[in-house]
């Protein structure tokens, strides 16, 4: 299944410009397809993934106080 999902990667990124523009457009509007209660539960496995990356040790966090001071920094 991964090499079948690297060749369609493949294949997609090989599109012209305008193409993958809107292959992108309907592949995120179908995302629009999912239900309160499904986006929930994938949301909330995410979030327990990061939780356990964090733990151990794969990933560092940084306080949400200094991660917006550097965002409005940034839109400056």
């Amino acid at each position: 299944m991964a090499s079948d999902l690297a060749q369609l990667e493949n294949r997609v990124l090989s599109l012209p410009t305008e193409e993958r523009a809107r292959l992108a457009e309907r592949l995120i509007a179908s995302l629009d397809d999912v239900n309160d209660e499904e986006n929930e539960r994938l949301w909330l496995d995410e979030a327990e993934r990061r939780f356990e990356a964090h733990r151990a040790g794969r990933i560092d966090a940084r306080p949400a106080d200094d991660v917006i001071r550097d965002a409005r920094r940034a839109l400056r």
